[in-house]
């Protein structure tokens, strides 16, 4: 097999202009890495590429879920796993391109999930609660009751009685992970008036249209773009707080994009020429066809 190019970074930097352009020249087919574009109707604040931007080019792991569906890290794995096997077949580069980490590296690693792996916020249960529920499994080693996130990672684990292998550092494709990255102050400017763009493209409209799925939809309440929207529709925060904090946490998720793909891929970083993206591209190019 080829190798797989993975085009990662925060986001903002250009991962799906690369992409496209990328594709054209290797004849490569595209696959999703974002964990938020995979739904349907997700499209403003997820900044999934429109059909115009694809520019023909075949898109994979896009707009195949309903909002209230689960879709879960393991049916990424299997789904991404049928699609190198596919395009692989007929011929064709594979180009995987997002910014969720886990996803990806779920797909080219040896991870291994149990059949049926869902996630659950538990947003009903306070920390004491979580806590007591992974006391019945008679687990060692505790997270703090203040801890929230790791309780609910290690519940979700526990419920689905989940392994992920000691070989999770284990490569199983042949890859080329390219990262694309920016001065700090740059990319955050870029985070705020990319959300300044999305309300300005419909992003309230979008909310609007959803607003009767939202009490039964993990994506909704857990992605950025969308989530920060809850508490506007109960009336208690106003547009304005829910574009700061929009901006907010894009920018915070940002720091932790960096932190993944820095430790947990093989990643190789290019500063984005903004002025200049062709030059970008070109960089990459020769990088790829050099290595």
């Amino acid at each position: 097999m080829p190798d797989i190019i993975v085009i990662v970074g925060p986001t903002g930097v250009g991962k799906t202009k690369l992409s496209i352009e990328l594709a054209k020249r290797l004849n490569a087919e595209i696959i999703n890495g974002d964990s938020v574009s995979i739904y349907k109707d997700l499209n403003i604040g997820s900044a999934k590429p429109t059909v115009a931007e694809r520019q023909n080019i075949p898109h994979h792991l896009l707009d195949i879920c309903d909002t209230t569906e689960n879709y879960s890290v393991f049916n990424y794995q299997k789904d991404a796993r049928a699609l190198f096997t596919d395009i692989t077949n007929r011929g064709k580069r594979i180009i995987i391109v997002g910014g969720t980490g886990l996803y990806i590296k779920a797909a080219l690693y040896d991870y291994r999930f149990t059949e049926g792996t869902t996630y659950n916020t538990y947003p009903h249960l306070s920390n004491d609660e979580l806590l007591a529920k992974i006391k019945n499994y008679q687990v060692t080693n505790l997270p703090h009751v203040n801890n929230r996130k790791r309780l609910i990672r290690l519940l979700n684990k526990l419920e689905n009685n989940e392994e992920i292998s000691n070989n999770s550092n284990k490569l199983l494709y042949p890859i080329k992970v390219i990262g694309l990255t920016t001065e700090r102050s740059l990319l955050y400017q870029r985070i705020n008036n990319r959300v300044d763009e999305m309300f300005n493209n419909g992003l309230v409209n979008e909310i609007k249209s959803l607003q009767d799925k939202y009490p039964h939809s993990r994506v909704l309440n857990t992605g950025i773009g969308y989530k920060e929207f809850v508490p506007y529709l109960a009336g208690t925060l106003s547009l304005d707080e829910v574009k700061d904090q929009i901006k907010l946490d894009s920018r915070r998720y940002a720091k932790r994009q960096y932190t993944f793909f820095n430790h947990q891929l093989p990643t190789t970083w290019f500063n984005v020429n903004f002025h200049d993206f062709s030059a970008t591209i070109t960089e990459v190019y020769n990088f790829l066809i050099k290595n």
